[in-house]
């Protein structure tokens, strides 16, 4: 049977870095074994739906390259991709009655004040009703009776109270529950629309979904799940459930944290190569040592039964490392494209871009990260004229300035000032010294940047500054130096 995965968000805002992980092994899992790959929006849930949001996932889907084969905008039969729409077609309500014939549902007809009433149980954290089957014993006459006349319903799964129920997911193994722990939870809501749990087991067979994949919160919805498969005679897909991600203090990931979604992570300034590259190592691990893939090198060797069932951390500074390995690997001119604002940010001195990008490419991690390193070449930081001691230079004050006095009149000399010809000429001045380069260029290096760490030499910087600004600022610095 041909694999076919699906990935079904629903509209509710930006896609949070667990949503990414689901959609990105699903996407793994089909492609691995040259499946389909299916998008489907599930909408049914009308409260949280943000305007704008089915946007935000079809950009994010196709910036991490996780392109869908059928869709709402690729209907390849199984279609509509949308759950709104698909409840016009009266799909939900029609299984709905399915169930009810088969005695394995039925409608519920208790208000709001009933349900108060009823005794509640804290289930994982959360407290929930457990409904007690009031409506189950109502007859047919007195269920026509209400339906005619109009009345507020509910259609509930009907779970017995003996037995149990048992399921088998790929990472866990077999699981079984006992019925009595199962609610008897609500399919068809008074609005007319599915509740979720519903409408993904309708939808997934019907789309023909092989493989399940979904975090492993909705392993004790899987009991409900399989006894509505097992109610229609259908046969359960392969269940995947993807262990939790954690934050560095092992919480829950959460908007709070400020790198929650994918969109959080593009606007810090990293790369969507990367993201992806990292949300698939929270829970996975390759058989090597290797964790830097692209995406098609992940689809060669990603294997779902290597996925942990232990909870995954999120760490920021590892994904940050490997978003600095993307970015030195990265086409200069494209890195110079996504680092062009950030530098604009700073420098609006009329200087050599494209010199200045070049110098921090292999030095940044994040594109954030170009501000504190190029700022003073817009303007010079006041500094600490402590900066021009350096040990392993063998500099002081007293020697630096003798050497910024020296090379003064040798810069302000020179015609072609180009890195290159620069260099050359201080080192001129080195070999004459006799000195090692360190104990002339750090004092230039300071002068000019007034910074401890650069992204570039002296004579770098010097090319950029150009002439007028470098010669200004090494007079600054003699000046210091001889006022301290």
């Amino acid at each position: 049977m041909k694999i076919r995965t699906r990935y079904a968000p629903s509209p509710t805002g930006r896609m949070h870095v667990g949503n990414l992980r689901s959609a990105l092994y699903e996407f793994l899992i089909a492609k691995h074994e040259g499946g389909d790959f299916i998008l489907r929006i599930e909408d049914t849930d009308q409260e949280r739906f943000v305007e704008g949001a089915t946007e935000i996932i079809y950009h994010t889907l196709k910036e991490t390259g996780l392109e869908h084969d059928e869709g709402p905008d690729k209907d390849a039969g199984y279609g509509p991709y949308v759950q709104s729409e698909r409840m016009k077609t009266g799909i939900y309500m029609k299984y709905a009655k399915e169930l009810i014939e088969k005695g394995e549902a039925y409608y519920c007809f208790c208000d709001k004040e009933r349900l108060a009433s009823l005794k509640t149980e804290i289930v994982e954290g959360k407290e929930i009703t457990i409904y007690d089957k009031h409506c189950l014993h109502l007859s047919k006459e007195e269920i026509q009776a209400n339906l005619d006349a109009g009345k507020p319903f509910v259609i509930r799964q009907n779970i017995p109270n003996e037995g149990t129920t048992t399921f088998h997911d790929e990472l866990y193994g077999d699981i079984t529950v006992e019925n009595s722990e199962l609610d008897d939870m609500i399919l068809i809501k008074s609005d007319g629309y599915p509740t979720y749990n519903f409408a993904n087991v309708i939808d997934d067979h019907t789309m023909n979904i092989t493989h399940v994949v979904r975090g492993n919160e909705y392993l004790s919805s899987s009991p409900k799940y399989v006894r509505l498969y097992d109610a229609f005679g259908w046969q359960v897909p392969v269940y995947i459930h993807l262990p939790l991600i954690t934050d560095e203090n092992h919480k829950k990931l959460s908007k709070r944290s400020g790198h929650a979604s994918f969109e959080d992570l593009v606007e810090q300034g990293f790369v969507s190569e990367a993201i992806v590259n990292y949300v698939a190592l929270l829970g996975w691990s390759p058989e090597d040592n290797n964790e830097i893939f692209s995406l098609k090198e992940l689809i060669e060797k990603f294997d779902y039964r290597r996925i942990s069932k232990s909870p995954a951390v999120f760490d920021i500074v590892k994904l940050r490392w490997m978003n600095g390995e993307y970015l030195k690997a990265m086409d200069f001119d494209k890195f110079y494209e996504m680092a062009l604002p950030y530098i604009k940010e700073v420098i609006r001195k009329p200087l050599d871009l494209k010199k200045i990008a070049a110098m921090v490419k292999t030095r940044i991690e994040v594109f954030p990260d170009i501000r504190d390193h190029i700022d003073f070449f817009e303007e010079l930081p006041e500094y600490d004229i402590a900066m021009y001691t350096h040990k392993k230079m063998k500099t002081d004050s007293a020697s630096s300035l003798q050497v910024l006095k020296d090379v003064y009149p040798i810069l302000e000399n020179c015609d072609d000032f180009t890195n290159d010809a620069l260099y050359q000429e201080l080192l001129k001045y080195v070999e004459e010294k006799g000195v090692k380069n360190g104990y002339v260029m750090w004092p230039i290096r300071t002068a000019v940047s007034g910074k401890q760490m650069t992204p570039a030499g002296a004579t770098e910087i010097l090319e950029v500054l150009g002439k007028e600004e470098s010669l200004k600022r090494i007079k600054k610095g003699i000046e210091l130096l001889e006022n301290a």
